[in-house]
């Protein structure tokens, strides 16, 4: 498992290398391979529930009631 991080640390630099050389797109790969990365470890799983209890908390406190 320690493998993962540091594929994790080669999307990041990816991301950021892209970035800097005003590429986008590639930026965009980079980091959604680092996300989806992050998610596959056991720290990251909780991730998507986070997400989903935040736009919830969102969504009921623009609702009018």
């Amino acid at each position: 498992m320690s493998g993962i991080g540091l594929l994790i640390l080669f999307a990041i630099l990816g991301a950021f290398i892209c970035a800097k050389t005003r590429s986008p797109s590639g930026a965009v790969v980079f980091s959604l391979i680092a996300l989806v990365l992050f998610i596959g470890t056991p720290v990251g799983q909780a991730v998507p529930g986070a997400v989903g209890t935040v736009m919830s908390t969102v969504d009921q406190a623009t609702t009018r009631p």
